[in-house]
């Protein structure tokens, strides 16, 4: 009889980490606490189009997760969208150059789609590992969620909020053709110009607020529009109102630190193997899609042979 996983968290870590079991064999049963996978890779309609709250863009780099854009890409689900970034700061304005960054036409959500296995249980809550009567168990989600399954599995670390919000004009009036950095700031550190990014030409910003803005707002995100406004018009000269708003809350957005050179974490709980995954298991950068995606990966194919052996 093929082993049962319980894969907590359908994400995109999540969701290659339970698609990697079954290519083994392995029955992987996804569980989501949300009412629909992805993550901080979400992308709501807002206003009759998707928008992409969580992360920005992603880049790839190793060569498994480059291959899985290069058929991502085939599929039409993931468009070229700039390698140069507009830098505000004290100093002033300029561009920077880097990697290619990748933009989903349908929004992240869909890359996690693409990947997820059939039957993913939404809206269920894991209050304790106990429920689970799985042969072996993976908690993909921020450490502070896992560390209340699982407080003795890992050294976890913390992790900072970020309030998304989106704000819509009749038409584009902001000076950056893509997205900008803005560094050094008290309210927001990145702004995208989505309907660049989804290839619509929507007039549509998504700005991403720092964190301790956002953690002066975690009871009533709406509170976080007017500042991020404000700072919209004070940094780059965006001043016309906009049409419509909306905010997102994302308490564990991203991590403060990295479990250091270890990809994913792999223990034991209660006479069963215990696999840990996301993106604060990234040895080869900073936490981002890519890492996420690297983790689950790993631990999916270290945790198939642990149950073969």
């Amino acid at each position: 009889m093929s082993s049962r996983v319980a894969v907590v968290g359908a994400g995109i870590s999540g969701a290659i980490c339970a698609h990697v079991l079954r290519e083994h064999g392995i029955s992987a049963e996804l569980i989501e606490r949300g009412r629909a996978p992805g993550g901080r890779m979400a992308s709501p309609e807002l206003h009759g189009r998707r928008v992409d709250l969580g992360a920005a863009y992603f880049t790839a780099k190793e060569p498994d997760f480059v291959a899985a854009v290069e058929r991502w890409s085939a599929q039409k689900l993931v468009r070229d969208w700039t390698d140069t970034l507009d830098v505000y700061s004290a100093d002033g304005h300029q561009t920077t150059s880097g990697p290619m960054r990748y933009a989903t036409p349908g929004g992240l959500r869909s890359l996690v789609r693409a990947t997820l296995p059939d039957g993913v249980r939404c809206e269920r809550t894991v209050d304790s590992l106990d429920e689970l009567d799985h042969d072996a168990i993976v908690l993909a989600m921020p450490d502070p969620q896992a560390a209340r399954l699982a407080p003795d599995a890992a050294d976890w670390v913390d992790y900072e909020p970020v309030i998304t919000v989106v704000a819509g004009w009749e038409q584009r009036c902001w000076p950056f053709p893509d997205a900008a950095f803005v560094n050094d700031d008290a309210d927001v550190t990145t702004v995208a110009d989505d309907g660049s990014r989804r290839g619509d030409g929507a007039a549509v910003l998504v700005v991403h607020t720092t964190a301790d803005r956002a953690s002066a707002h975690l009871q009533n995100p709406d509170d976080a529009v007017a500042p991020v406004l404000d700072a919209l018009r004070r940094v780059m000269d965006v001043t016309p109102p906009p049409e419509w708003t909306h905010a997102h809350r994302w308490t564990f957005a991203k991590p403060v630190t990295t479990h250091g050179e270890d990809a994913f974490g792999l223990t034991d709980h209660a006479g069963r193997p215990l696999g840990l995954c996301g993106d604060s298991w990234c040895p080869s950068g900073a936490p981002r899609i890519e890492s996420a995606w690297l983790s689950g990966h790993r631990l999916g194919s270290a945790l198939a042979a642990r149950l073969g052996s």
